[in-house]
């Protein structure tokens, strides 16, 4: 089944002078990450309407991204895990008369919501982040400024994939490994469940720019328990001209 192409991710860029974790300086022009999704938001929630999570689409068909993700991996997590995420955290705004009238707004209480809105509205806006950042084909690597602010940040490519390699492995039971720019400098995260960087409280706050979900329901029905080769090969589909965009 073909899902018709998204629409543009991340869009109105601010610039940012990145002072990076390793490595001198550079200038980087980072995408406010919370705008991922704003233009299905708005046209969902119109003009004055509260705020209402929408399922971006996949832009890609279920089966493209084999052998590295399952054709029935991809259709069961988006059909099932992420629609339910979408509907269960709108059910819990009217229920519970939440007058956020932006995900940025939303996140931003993250703190004082009940477990129903934050957990599937973390889920809601990660996935659609997650989906933008999968591209079929074999990926070649990161290129241009991805490819430099990385290396100035992390002293290589292969470093920076070898600490976000064992972010991912290491977090227990279900979550998340991000890249971020935390006010100017690049870090490796990760966060528990459907838990993410802009949370208002997170351990570490920034600005999303890679996100891998490592919760088993992405991963199982292929590679069982072996969550180190489904990140392995995950590296293979990464939408590296998606995080060069939201570097902006």
């Amino acid at each position: 089944m073909k899902i018709s192409s998204r629409r543009k991710f991340i869009e109105d860029s601010f610039k940012v002078t990145v002072a990076v974790a390793v490595g001198g300086p550079i200038i980087l022009d980072s995408a406010a990450a919370f705008a991922a999704n704003q233009d299905h938001v708005a046209k969902a929630n119109g003009d004055d309407g509260p705020l209402k999570f929408v399922q971006a689409p996949l832009g890609f068909s279920y089966a493209s991204l084999e052998p590295n993700i399952d054709a029935l991996t991809m259709e069961i997590h988006y059909t099932k895990h992420h629609t339910a995420y979408i509907k269960n955290v709108n059910d819990a705004i009217v229920a519970e008369k939440l007058n956020y009238s932006s995900e940025k707004e939303f996140f931003d209480n993250a703190s004082k919501l009940s477990a129903k809105a934050r957990n599937n509205g973390g889920g809601a806006w990660n996935h659609n982040f997650f989906w933008a950042s999968l591209k079929p084909g074999t990926s070649s690597g990161p290129d241009g400024k991805v490819k430099d602010t990385i290396t100035n940040a992390f002293g290589s490519v292969d470093k920076f994939k070898e600490l976000f390699t064992q972010a991912a492995l290491t977090r227990f039971g279900s979550g998340w490994a991000w890249l971020v720019n935390d006010n100017g400098t690049l870090k490796i995260t990760s966060t528990a469940n459907q838990d993410n960087p802009l949370f208002d409280k997170a351990e570490v706050k920034g600005t999303p720019l890679l996100a891998l979900d490592v919760w088993e329901h992405a991963y199982y029905l292929k590679y069982q328990n072996k969550r180190n080769e489904y990140i392995a090969n995950w590296w293979n589909v990464v939408n590296w001209d998606e995080v060069n965009k939201r570097l902006g």
